[in-house]
């Protein structure tokens, strides 16, 4: 349930508590001028009290729907002041006393300060209307309610964001223990086996010599990578904003261009980092499918919120079909470090080939990241 539920369950605990607060007044209150009515209409408070509480246990049925009808149950029970008193006093409470701070309060947990002080402003205004806002004598007015609800509308529901994204720095720190543990099971089986393996081949290659000895320096290359690749451990989101130009750049070469606009292309950092990961991807698969001093060509563009990177090669095309095998097979290049790495920004990879016609990958992602 999370940080949430304990919201919601502070709430509930309000509810109950002001209800009874409530009831007590109407009890111990007299000259009200229509009692039996204002029983009525804690009763309705009570009914609305259980059924809150329970519909704001159930993650799903929190939303805007059930926030409104709340608000709209607490005015209505408000509205009803003046027919049990007969006369609403400046300086008298309404016979909901606190109990209209539970909508308030729920306004504030689900939408963060904002809500919740736009729901003390219905609220109070709500209140002064009911003791005629027209002809108000202000030294008689009890303020402290409606500085109460401002404040508590704005303290929860600033309180309520910031635990939020503590719970989710906490997750993220789960998440990236969780993954160094994974990676470093995946290392020892990798180190029996495959590691292994790819060692053997590179020295059998260098000792037969011919075709042989290349097959051996790739085999060495990819242990090589393998091992860089299984000793890293993740690290933590990267922090501020970096231009995504400035990463591209790096990839410059002989025969490698790189196109970006005169305009920096910001994005959160971790995100531009990803982005420019994924961008070094399609960079290996033409070096592996076309060779190391096949010319390729970076553009990058922003345009109506979305930045773009586009990689482009002149090798031998992809064939239909071939992609989703190379998936299928776990061969996961683009699948992984491509499509999945772009996937997880919120983002899409298109990718334009055919049959001796090149290679075009489309990378874009939001810009308001």
């Amino acid at each position: 349930m999370g940080i949430d539920g304990s919201f919601w369950r502070a709430i509930a605990v309000f509810r109950v508590a002001s209800l009874v607060y409530a009831a007590v007044l109407l009890v111990g209150a007299g000259g009200y001028a229509r009692p039996m009515i204002g029983l009525l209409v804690i009763g309705v408070m009570a009914l609305w009290t259980v059924a809150t509480i329970f519909a704001y246990s159930i993650e799903e049925f929190r939303g805007w729907p059930l926030l409104a009808l709340d608000m709209l149950v607490t005015l209505g029970c408000l509205l009803s002041t003046p027919l049990v008193q007969g006369v609403y006093q400046q300086d008298s409470l309404p016979i909901t006393a606190t109990w209209m701070g539970g909508a308030v309060l729920a306004w504030g947990v689900h939408g963060g300060r904002r809500a919740g002080a736009a729901a003390a402003l219905i609220v109070s205004l709500t209140d002064l209307w009911l003791r005629g806002a027209g002809g108000l004598d202000f030294e008689k007015l009890p303020v402290n309610g409606t500085v109460l609800f401002f404040l508590a509308g704005v303290v929860v529901g600033h309180a309520a964001r910031l635990t939020r994204k503590a719970e989710e720095r906490v997750q993220q720190a789960i998440e990236l223990e969780a993954a160094g543990r994974e990676r470093e099971r995946l290392a020892r089986g990798l180190h029996d086996s495959v590691l292994q393996v790819l060692a053997l081949v590179q020295r059998r290659g260098q000792e037969l010599g011919g075709e042989a000895a290349e097959l051996g320096r790739l085999a060495g290359e990819q242990e090589a990578a393998l091992r860089e690749l299984v000793r890293l451990r993740p690290e933590p989101p990267a922090a501020g904003v970096a231009d995504l130009r400035t990463l591209l750049q790096k990839y410059g070469s002989a025969s490698v261009t790189v196109s970006a606009p005169a305009t920096p292309l910001t994005l959160p950092a971790a995100v531009a980092g990803e982005m420019a990961a994924a961008v070094g991807a399609a960079l290996d698969n033409v070096t592996r499918h076309c060779g190391t001093q096949a010319p390729a060509w970076i553009f990058a563009e922003s345009d109506g919120g979305v930045i773009t990177v586009t990689v482009r090669d002149e090798g031998p095309g992809i064939s239909p079909g071939r992609l989703e095998a190379a998936a299928a097979d776990g061969r996961l290049g683009v699948a992984q470090s491509i499509r999945g790495r772009i996937a997880d920004l919120g983002g899409t990879v298109t990718v334009v080939s055919g049959p001796g016609g090149g290679t075009e990958v489309e990378m874009s992602v939001p810009a308001d990241l």
